[in-house]
């Protein structure tokens, strides 16, 4: 339901967004992790910063062309909350939050053709749902998974 438009921004912002995250990743990670020993040691600190947030902006004028302002946000949060509960590095986060959205992009997809739904709505209810899956039966601090362990450690 997209015109030729707004696929090429979504391309043109996807394309931006990959080779921005590809220059500014050891720098980004440094920036979120201690911001001060970046600027101590590099020159870094306000490029990794504001060009996060360019690209930041630049995905959530794309994502509102496409699902709508509240959609775009939570599709952008919501697998990389997911992933936090589950692993525990960040390359394998950032894997998992991406593995995530594909996968509830995909399945929002199919969701919103057989049930003649919106397709954003129907995305974001999807990623809803591995949140709240993540939450539950997460292997690092999910609600039940915490339970579980805590009455194996009762029973010995």
């Amino acid at each position: 339901a997209l015109n030729n438009d707004a696929v090429l921004l979504l391309g043109a912002s996807a394309t931006t967004t990959l080779l921005g995250l590809a220059v500014l990743y050891r720098p980004l990670v440094l920036e979120c992790l201690d911001p001060g020993f970046l600027r101590s040691v590099s020159r870094w600190s306000p490029v990794a910063h504001y060009g996060f947030l360019v690209l930041l902006v630049l995905n959530l004028v794309a994502g509102f062309h496409a699902l709508g302002t509240l959609m775009a946000v939570g599709l952008m949060m919501l697998p990389a909350a997911a992933a936090r509960f589950w692993v525990a590095s960040l390359p394998a986060m950032a894997a998992l939050s991406v593995a995530v959205g594909a996968a509830s992009g995909a399945a929002g997809l199919l969701l919103s053709y057989h049930a003649e739904l919106p397709s954003g709505p129907c995305i974001v209810l999807v990623c809803g749902g591995a949140y709240i899956v993540s939450i539950l039966f997460g292997t690092r601090d999910g609600i039940v998974t915490r339970r579980l362990q805590s009455a194996a450690h009762l029973t010995r």
